[in-house]
């Protein structure tokens, strides 16, 4: 379901998108081309800051919000997940906070308040909050990761956890044809 927000704000969704219809997309949302939202997953850009304004919630092209997902944003901040990445069920995404691109954020995690850069993995049911991490870094899962962790005891992705989130993506793809060919039978 799409909506607009208090403020007016309607999503803007590239036709060659995939909603599900469960999904609910409020706000200042952009959606852009071959992007994936499952079902029962809310992306919602409604909070103002205290000048009023609202950033908006970005998904580029070819990333996946999986089955559960809440993307929102405390006061108006801004989201963005970058191109190809994946956001697995009920993950979490919370901003202020940005996400590169071919990053997967595994099941059941949260990040908050943080910079994820291109190329990160992180496991299922693992936290990231108020640290940004650099590129490639790989979050074991059950992992918690706040200010003042020592990032130096984190490996980089190895291969195969990179070839599995790249197979994520082109699953996730070819979802959204699948879908969109159905659509007027969901």
């Amino acid at each position: 379901m799409l909506r607009k927000n208090p403020t007016g704000h309607y999503p803007q969704v590239a036709q060659s998108a995939f909603i599900d219809p469960t999904a609910i997309i409020c706000g200042h949302v952009i959606i852009e081309d071959n992007v994936f939202v499952g079902p029962y997953a809310v992306i919602r850009a409604d909070e103002v800051d205290e000048n009023g304004q609202i950033e908006p919630i970005v998904i580029k092209a070819d990333s996946n919000i999986q089955d559960g997902v809440v993307i929102h944003s405390k006061a108006g901040a801004a989201i963005h997940v970058g191109a190809r990445s994946s956001i697995a069920h009920r993950s979490i995404v919370h901003g202020p906070c940005s996400v590169g691109d071919d990053v997967f954020i595994g099941f059941n995690s949260v990040v908050f308040n943080t910079h994820i850069g291109n190329g990160c993995v992180i496991r299922h049911n693992s936290v990231v909050d108020s640290i940004d991490l650099s590129p490639n870094f790989h979050i074991p899962p059950m992992t918690n990761v706040s200010a003042g962790f020592d990032l130096s005891s984190i490996a980089k992705v190895p291969p195969h956890y990179s070839e599995f989130s790249e197979s994520v993506v082109s699953a996730n793809n070819a979802l959204v044809e699948g879908y969109k060919k159905i659509a007027n039978e969901l």
